[in-house]
């Protein structure tokens, strides 16, 4: 399952069912007719064609003012003219936001400071309340893999408020390859939208969201340490979390992060978090295999079974003071898993792992479903067991 792309635009459509060229060949015919009919109707075909071009000038011109005129709003509204692809730095504060720097509290020991090296972010995008979603290209140091990662920080980040709180990290992975762009960096699925919704009616924690890539070259590597491939799992498991650690407010302890993922990415967020509950507390999967199956592993079984969910979790539950975690699994009715789920729910949410299923109905495989489920349940759901943001406290009168 987890092969299907979770981006809708990557979904197989009913009306392209004939395929591109059945698209194409059925343009050219009827551009056939047309010049046939234009070259026998009209024996001054060559006056025919001296004013046409000025006709179809005319025509393209008008479209693309009303076009432009359309579009501008939206550009202008999400100030995508002025600054993406520029420079930035989350250390900065928003126009009347907080000061650029600022030092941890020795009353709240919980709290990572940014350690550096700082990132070289450039704007991806900037949202209609000002914040900006960030991409940089990070060369794993642990991992030795290079790929990009996108990050919005919520508006609560740069509030004087939570100038020396730490924030809780959602680590979002797409369906699909994944690679070379994760497309829950892309506004139009309004994930960060979806987090700021919801804070403001206290669901949701005002999560920094950070978004890498996943797949590289067109083949699935099951978010693991396929041997002889790129090391991925070091990727999601050290480099990913590294850079964050490096560049933002974070907290020390596991509880103040998680991951998110649908189809191929769910897997890899279950994945992680049964692996690394050490580090990881929390996971929406939505839509996701629970058995490792990448082609890639063939001549590999150890390393595969070390890298199995279910064989994780299995673990996991029966081992004496292991750490909690939280696992929320989402399925829509209009798609195959549910099952599949359901069987590992009752089979594994033992002890210390915590799961449950929220089934999206008249939900398919794609981001859209998965997103209107954390909407309705599971981005509340994972919230209520990770650590959010505290302000700090003023001084007295």
């Amino acid at each position: 399952m987890h092969r299907t792309p979770g981006d809708r635009s990557y979904a197989p459509r009913r009306e392209d069912s004939r395929g591109r060229r059945g698209l194409m060949r059925r343009g050219l015919m009827r551009r056939g007719r047309f010049l046939g009919r234009g070259r026998s109707a009209r024996p001054d075909g060559a006056r025919w064609s001296a004013r046409r071009p000025r006709w179809r000038a005319s025509f393209l011109t008008g479209a693309v003012a009303v076009v432009g005129l359309c579009a501008y709003p939206t550009v202008k509204y999400l100030d995508v003219l002025n600054d993406t692809g520029e420079p930035m730095s989350f250390s900065r504060a928003l126009p009347d936001g907080a000061p650029s720097q600022v030092r941890a509290s020795a009353a709240q020991p919980a709290v990572r400071m940014p350690s550096g090296p700082q990132a070289a972010f450039r704007t991806a995008a900037t949202l209609g309340d000002g914040t900006k979603i960030g991409v940089t290209t990070l060369h794993g140091g642990k991992s030795g893999f290079t790929g990009k990662v996108w990050v919005w920080a919520p508006k609560e980040y740069y509030e004087e408020r939570y100038r020396t709180s730490a924030f809780p990290v959602l680590i979002a992975l797409p369906g699909g390859y994944g690679h070379p762009t994760n497309y829950w960096a892309a506004t139009g699925h309004k994930l960060q939208q979806t987090v700021t919704d919801l804070t403001a009616l206290g669901r949701s924690r005002p999560f920094l969201v950070v978004m890498p890539v996943l797949n590289p070259g067109k083949r699935y590597y099951d978010g693991s340490d396929i041997p002889g491939q790129p090391k991925m799992g070091t990727w999601l498991s050290d480099d990913v979390p590294d850079l964050v650690k490096a560049n933002f407010r974070t907290f020390t302890s596991r509880d103040g992060w998680a991951f998110m993922g649908s189809s191929s990415g769910g897997f890899a967020a279950l994945k992680q978090v049964l692996q690394h509950p050490d580090r990881f507390k929390a996971v929406i999967a939505s839509g996701p295999d629970t058995r490792p199956d990448s082609p890639l592993w063939r001549g590999h079984r150890a390393e595969m079974r070390a890298n199995d969910p279910e064989l994780l979790a299995q673990r996991l539950a029966a081992r004496p003071g292991a750490p909690d975690v939280h696992v929320q699994f989402q399925v829509g009715t209009e798609e195959s898993g549910r099952a599949n789920l359901e069987r590992f729910v009752e089979r594994y949410a033992k002890g210390p792992v915590h799961a449950r299923l929220h089934v999206i109905e008249g939900g398919g495989h794609n981001a859209r479903s998965y997103l209107r489920g954390m909407r309705d349940e599971s981005l509340e759901a994972i919230s209520r067991v990770l650590l959010g943001p505290t302000p700090t406290p003023t001084p007295a009168s």
